[in-house]
């Protein structure tokens, strides 16, 4: 009985993908003005920030919502001081690179790049890199980050939209994160994951398909894809291969014009190929249902989990 008390223990601590309540983050660029801001409400949020990571600042200890933080010249420090297995990077575009290399190097499993306008070039180098040694998943860059609401928030993503539930959600753009969270905020979620729009990003739909497919808490998934690239056809592709639970999709973008890229550096539509009606033909062939807007995706996904 208590074996079986223990695997239930288990299985609810683990409800989730690529982060959980055990967790332990470390925020590089936490003394400047954003890592502050957002070291705040990811601790208010339930994060376990065990620390933080500035060059040049190691040995100073920072107050933040009643908890002492101790600063790091570098991440290998920052890791074996406190044991973090993961770390959100708010960082000038300029420095994100280094920083990016700091944590691979050190081995940190999970890397989430929040920041935005990093040069294209730095991005595929690090990514290579982190490829190279094998160690560490990035998320990012330029995205919201991740959440597993009521047990971990990496990242930006406010905490206060949803609870715990069985859906889980990835995501190309960050408002549109939330909006998704904020329409379907009675059901809750496992874990939504802001993937980040740049050309190049180190975890695709494709990966948190897999993770939400394998995960048994989650139940349904929602995807949210956007114009450019063929992203939203490779995912297609993938749940026609390997995905059983109910997909929903929603591409931003219908009315994009050609040519023009459209918010983020990777939504840009050139001929037919990229633009959302050619993606949700894509998904809709997979047997991914597709709607028109987040409101109408978030009505689909209800229909399917009442069945």
């Amino acid at each position: 009985m208590a074996q079986q008390q223990k695997l239930q223990n288990w299985r609810r601590s683990n409800m989730a993908i690529f982060l959980n309540e055990n967790t332990k983050v470390i925020v590089q660029g936490m003394t400047g003005s954003e890592g502050t801001k957002h070291t705040r409400r990811m601790i208010a949020s339930g994060t376990k920030i065990v620390g933080g990571v500035t060059p040049g600042k190691g040995g100073q200890v920072v107050e933040i919502e009643g908890k002492s933080l101790p600063v790091f010249n570098t991440v290998a420090e920052a890791v074996a001081a406190t044991g973090a297995n993961a770390t959100v990077i708010f960082v000038p575009p300029k420095f994100a690179k280094s920083a990016v290399v700091d944590a691979i190097d050190a081995q940190v499993p999970l890397i989430v790049v929040i920041t935005e306008g990093i040069p294209v070039h730095d991005t595929a180098s690090f990514f290579a890199y982190a490829q190279k040694i094998g160690k560490s998943r990035i998320i990012g860059p330029n995205c919201p980050g991740l959440i597993s609401p009521g047990k971990s928030n990496i990242g930006i993503t406010p905490a206060d939209i949803t609870g715990p539930g069985k859906i889980g959600l990835v995501s190309k753009s960050g408002t549109l994160t939330y909006q998704m969270m904020y329409e379907l905020r009675d059901i809750g979620f496992t874990t939504a994951v802001g993937i980040g729009g740049d050309p190049v990003i180190g975890t695709t739909h494709i990966d948190c398909l897999k993770a939400f497919q394998d995960d048994p808490e989650t139940e349904a998934i929602v995807m949210i894809g956007e114009i450019g690239g063929d992203a939203e056809e490779r995912a297609a592709a993938f749940i026609k291969e390997y995905v059983t639970k109910p997909v929903v999709g929603y591409v931003a973008g219908f009315t994009a014009p050609e040519g023009k890229t459209m918010g983020h550096a990777g939504a840009i539509v050139s001929g037919s190929s990229g633009t959302a009606e050619a993606k949700k033909v894509a998904l809709e062939a997979a047997g991914v249902r597709v709607g028109k807007t987040p409101s109408e995706t978030a009505t689909l996904l209800r229909s399917i989990l009442k069945g």
